[in-house]
């Protein structure tokens, strides 16, 4: 059996995670598996479909699932066949267009695949925030690599989703070796499956010292931002990092809609002053961290399919929260009296976004 300890490096910028997973692909002798939002074929991108198409040719299996609204850009190309020339399998999750008389229900439109997964050889995993688009490059992302049984995990968590991309009847069976301090989790968007979000909302419940959220898009179900607003109640100290201004302007209006309720029960919002901040990151008392793809929005929540490390490791804690507490030195913190405040026309604009940010 493999040895269920998991080592771990954490980057906070995406160019040096880049060339990280870069020479990882190319060490790969049995498989290379990548799953991705946003794929864009330039610099980054092309570079690493070079390295995945050579070793290819040495006789790694590569495997790319790829969201097909997230990378539109491909829509009505020839990608499929020009991979499939370099020994490189692509799937696309469902269609850029849904379709409707199949799915009555309007929110099956925001079941996407919006995981960020890169697996070598079954024992090298890289998760976290970012994209394959040179446009991100100078992003303030968080992600992540790990070695040990967790990748075995992360391996097996993508072969359920290749095959459910395939439509396949029978899944994988799911990885069975644990390391205690180190999970993969995945949100379904179904009842009863949305493991990762549960986790956070029973990890907040619990919180006893500190709450730290790093966030791109703040837009919380009903269900986390109460028990956001009771952990401040009970004097937890509750900070939420996300950007001044976001690649979602409308989205960054309907976060503001929350500012007032949360700014009076004592959680303190700071934003994030110039480059995007784009990680998705939560610590929780020093012993509940998470990194992923996973947003604080309803999409993320509910509709999309998502997946985090999530850990109880002290150490790991400690190092996500000595990041955290060095991207506070590039923030402004709102206070609630400036908030309240603020001008008519900044509340003008707000308002239509109450009625829309469920589906946010």
């Amino acid at each position: 059996m493999p040895n269920p300890e998991t080592t771990w490096k954490i980057y906070d910028a995406n160019e040096a995670a880049w060339e990280a997973m870069i020479a990882d692909c190319k060490k790969a002798t049995k498989s290379i598996v990548l799953e991705q939002l946003i794929f864009v074929t330039d610099d980054f991108g092309q570079r690493l479909i070079d390295v995945c198409a050579e070793r290819a040719a040495a006789g790694v299996k590569v495997h790319f699932l790829w969201d097909a609204w997230g990378s539109f850009s491909f829509f009505g190309s020839n990608i499929i066949e020009d991979l499939k020339k370099k020994n490189i399998d692509l799937v696309f999750w469902k269609t850029i267009i849904p379709a409707y008389y199949k799915a009555p229900n309007f929110r099956s439109w925001f079941f996407r695949n919006h995981r960020r997964t890169l697996v070598i050889d079954g024992k090298v995993g890289y998760t976290g925030s970012m994209c394959v688009k040179d446009g991100m490059k100078n992003w303030r992302d968080t992600n992540l690599r790990v070695e040990g049984v967790i990748a075995g995990e992360m391996q097996s968590a993508f072969d359920r989703m290749w095959a459910r991309a395939l439509d396949q009847k029978s899944l994988p069976k799911r990885w069975k070796a644990r390391d205690p301090e180190f999970r993969y989790l995945t949100n379904y968007p179904l009842p009863g499956r949305r493991h990762l979000y549960s986790g956070l909302i029973e990890a907040i419940r619990h919180s006893r010292n500190y709450i730290y959220i790093t966030t791109p898009y703040f837009v919380p179900t009903r269900r986390l931002a109460r028990v956001l607003r009771l952990a401040a109640h009970r004097n937890v100290d509750v900070k939420i990092i996300m950007p001044e201004s976001s690649n979602h302007p409308f989205v960054d209006l309907a976060a503001r809609t929350f500012f007032s309720s949360m700014l009076s029960s004592g959680v303190k919002i700071f934003l994030y002053q110039g480059e995007n901040i784009h990680g998705k990151t939560a610590v929780i008392d020093g012993d509940w961290s998470s990194v992923g793809s996973m947003n604080m929005d309803g999409i993320s929540l509910l509709y999309n399919f998502e997946a985090n490390i999530v850990s109880t490791s002290p150490k790991f804690a400690e190092e996500m929260a000595a990041h955290f507490v060095h991207d506070l030195q590039k923030t402004r913190e709102v206070a609630l009296a400036e908030w309240e405040k603020r001008s008519f026309l900044q509340k003008w604009l707000e308002f239509p976004a109450r009625f829309v940010r469920k589906f946010l």
